[in-house]
This record gives C-alpha cells, structure tokens and sequence, in this order.
C-alpha cells in the first residue's frame, strides 16, 4: 500500500491545512515511510496468539454498593456560594 500526494492532499483539506508543494511531497514520503514499517508486522507469525486490547491483563476493581448515611440540604447548602428555593444558583450564562 502506498500513498500518494492527492491523498495527503485530501486529508490536509478535511485538517483544513495548507501545505506548500515541498511540504506535500515531505509528508508524502514520510507516510509512505510509516506504511512500510507497518507492513513489516504482517511478516509476524501470530498463530495461536490471542487477539488482545491492552498488553496487560486488566480487571475492574469495584467496591460493594453499601447505602450510608448522606449529607442533609442544609449540609450541602452550607458551602454554596448562593441558594435560591433548594438549589444552587448560579451566574446566567445566556442572555
């Protein structure tokens, strides 16, 4: 697979970028580079290897739900800057 330079075109038009000829043939030529590289994996045998998403084994650490006692309105009203009618008021952000 390779790359040309309308296609790095196409994409520094959907970037909205500009880019000057010389900067077109730069990257042009440094993603071909990168598609090379990449291809080098498909030489890897990985039979019998397992498909992953993330190198390290990863579990969800998750504590019980336990009901407790939580903080009364008054409480939580204690630290507002302003209360208006049981809820916090705030600066208006629409005119």
């Amino acid at each position: 697979m390779s790359i040309e330079s309308k296609d790095v075109e196409h994409v520094a038009k959907l970037a909205r970028l500009t880019l000057t000829n010389e900067e077109l043939d730069v990257f042009t030529e440094q993603l071909n580079a990168i598609l090379q590289y990449a291809e080098k994996l498909n030489e890897l045998d990985t039979e019998g290897v397992e498909p992953t998403t993330h190198v390290l084994r990863l579990s969800n650490v998750m504590r019980d739900d336990v009901v407790q006692e939580s903080l009364t309105q008054e409480q939580v009203f204690r630290n507002a800057p302003e209360e208006e009618d049981g809820q916090f008021k705030v600066p208006a952000v629409l005119e």
